[in-house]
């Protein structure tokens, strides 16, 4: 007969039982949490200890990290720079910014694709393509695997999956124009590929001869996290050997900046714009938007061991859903969040209890910052030794590229064992009750990390990573 076990229940409402019962009898547990992660068991002691996958066709690595950002396109550049507390947050003046409230963000200065991108190919792109082609390139040659070892993998079961949540905006805007101004006729016969939000995966798989599993996830700016979820998932599915997976946006044009400018989404701390991104502090005003790309190669351990790959960390886990609940304010309670963080950690096989980094979606809003940190709550009832921080403080908010560099940063920190700042920090809010690594770098040895993303539209995407370890 199976072992049946009895469950206390700190949401029985949501359980048709009789009344006054808060408790369940259950063969299965750990199925239980599964299929209800956001339920919050109050007692599990006989529920087994999560585990971690232990196949090596399953087991997913990250061998290779590729980016385009505020602070160049070198990953140890990048980093360093996080680490010393920079800001990245300019004038904007790429276009006549003079005419919005708000007249700065972090935008990319002295972007090169030599040697990636050839000239004919490069003068019909948008950026958001070219900004994918670099950071994927680099990635691969960050996992060994530049162009003449490329040749040794099987392209077939090599696969990309990079999300957008604008996709080619410029070359969107520029078509506008042209209708507007010179009718139909002068519209460019590439504006229909190029602007698409599936482009930027196709664009890098054409250039590479990848013919494996490719899409795109646009989630807004939950679009990289919801990736890596993708891309693990072809790996463990058996579909993947190798996928390319991240987040590219290159949204600062006129047409959407003065969009987000409509919906009072961005602060306008003009006289003082390397502070504007303050998240957690009490007189934060709006997120700062910028531009950019982070991308990850991820193999099976099998595969990335067979050909002798670097692995520089393990991804554990992820998880995607939806808050159902406005199309661009978040659940106050953070409730589909903390759902979403517990669906991952279930996914990745490890406990609430072994995170100790949280590398945090934290934009800098007044509603997002404090829902964001009420789902952390509920999920890790002792905030005591776990360490929160928040890359937009430096880098401002790249949209769906977001989590691909907020990625990149958390596994630096493994690697290195050094938490960046989260700069800005003036005035804490005394909510938040973790601690955020307030305007100086920490020293750290990581456990578990998760790096949070949300999107407008409610769409929530978490995901887990750790040191490798045999």
């Amino acid at each position: 007969m199976e072992a049946q076990h009895i469950i206390q229940l700190k949401n029985p409402s949501l359980f048709m039982l009789p009344k006054n019962s808060s408790s369940i009898i259950v063969k299965s547990p750990a199925r239980l949490s599964r299929t209800f992660p956001h339920v919050l068991l109050a007692s599990q002691a006989s529920a087994p200890a999560p585990k971690r996958e232990k196949d090596a066709k399953k087991r997913v690595v990250i061998t290779g990290m590729g980016l385009v950002s505020v602070f160049g396109n070198d990953v140890d550049t990048y980093y360093d720079r996080l680490l010393a507390g920079e800001s990245g947050i300019s004038l904007i003046d790429k276009f006549d910014a003079s005419i919005f409230p708000t007249r700065f963000g972090g935008q990319i200065r002295g972007f090169k694709s030599d040697g990636y991108i050839d000239a004919k190919s490069d003068s019909k792109l948008d950026d958001s393509q070219r900004y994918c082609l670099v950071a994927g390139k680099t990635a691969l040659e960050d996992a060994g695997l530049g162009s003449h070892e490329l040749l040794k993998i099987d392209k077939e079961r090599a696969g990309v999956v990079v999300g957008s949540g604008a996709g080619g905006v410029t070359v969107f805007s520029d078509a506008a124009k042209s209708l507007m101004e010179k009718g139909y006729k002068k519209i460019t016969p590439f504006f229909i590929p190029y602007f698409q939000t599936s482009m930027a995966s196709a664009v890098l798989a054409i250039h590479l001869g990848f013919k494996g599993p490719n899409y795109n996830v646009s989630a807004a700016c939950a679009s990289a996290n919801a990736c890596f979820c993708a891309a693990a998932d072809n790996i463990r599915l058996g579909k993947a050997d190798l996928m390319i997976a991240g987040g590219v946006d290159a949204p600062l044009i006129p047409l959407v900046f003065g969009g987000f400018v409509a919906c009072s989404a961005l602060s306008r701390r003009n006289h003082d714009h390397q502070t504007a991104s303050r998240p957690w502090d009490k007189q934060r005003d709006g997120f700062v938007m910028s531009e950019g790309a982070g991308v990850l190669v991820m193999e099976s351990l099998e595969h990335a061991m067979k050909r002798g790959a670097p692995i520089l960390a393990e991804y554990l886990g992820g998880a995607v859903n939806c808050d159902a609940y406005h199309i661009t304010n978040p659940r106050p309670d953070g409730f589909s969040v903390s759902s979403c963080i517990q669906s991952s950690l279930v996914d990745a096989g490890v406990s609430a209890e072994e995170v100790n980094y949280i590398n945090a979606h934290a934009t800098s809003t007044l509603i997002g910052d404090i829902a964001e940190v009420n789902a952390l709550k509920k999920v890790f009832k002792n905030t005591k030794g776990i360490k929160m921080n928040a890359t937009k403080s430096m880098i401002g908010h790249s949209m769906g590229a977001s989590g691909g560099l907020e990625a990149i940063a958390t596994i630096k920190a493994i690697q290195t064992g050094w938490l960046h700042p989260t700069i800005n920090q003036f005035n804490p809010e005394p909510r938040v009750e973790f601690d955020t690594v307030a305007n100086q770098k920490q020293q750290h040895e990581i456990n578990v990390a998760i790096s949070n993303s949300f999107g407008f539209g409610g769409q929530n995407s978490v995901i887990a990573f750790s040191a490798f370890k045999p």
